[in-house]
């Protein structure tokens, strides 16, 4: 039907294209709104762990075994070759004994889901695995420490690396 100026009759609002075009966006407002929601359920962002009251308490005991790597003087020397994993460890006392096995954690500082734990026994000298699986390139944080919890050592490792990293004698070197 032909709508002559001056008719009384309308045709219906959702027949109109105003409505329609104001209402689109209202409805992707919703739309992103529900995305960035299912998002935020759906990833971690790893950023804090769980139990940070507990480790803020622990932070003492932290400080006394770094303090007690120092007094040794201990060093590591780190290296990653492929899956390979090994740590040289010396120390400047003489008093200083080799533990026969050593805690390493290997974390990514905002990734929790690629941090690894592992234990590494003593091989001549050398503390060695070759079931250690990081990304080729990126930045990590190595945490040695003896299994008796006395003391650690604590360095940042950058790969790709060449040759051996040293971490300890209060600093970190390449």
């Amino acid at each position: 039907m032909k709508r002559i100026q001056g008719d009384s009759r309308s045709r219906s609002w959702y027949r109109e294209p105003w409505p329609w075009i104001l209402m689109v966006g209202p409805f992707i407002v919703v739309v992103a709104g529900l995305i960035t929601a299912w998002i935020a359920v759906k990833t971690d962002d790893g950023l804090v762990t769980a139990d940070y009251y507990k480790k803020g308490l622990d932070i003492n005991q932290t400080l006394v075994s770094s303090e007690q790597a120092s007094k040794y003087g201990l060093t590591a020397g780190v290296r990653i070759a492929g899956h390979g994993f090994s740590i040289r460890l010396q120390a400047t006392d003489p008093a200083f004994a080799l533990p026969s096995l050593l805690l390493v954690s290997i974390s990514h500082p905002t990734r929790a889901g690629l941090d690894q734990v592992f234990q590494l026994p003593e091989t001549d000298d050398i503390y060695r695995s070759d079931t250690i699986h990081l990304p080729v390139a990126g930045h990590w944080l190595v945490l040695i420490e003896d299994d008796k919890k006395t003391w650690r050592l604590l360095g940042n490792i950058v790969l790709p690396a060449n040759g051996e990293i040293i971490i300890g004698a209060n600093k970190t070197t390449k």
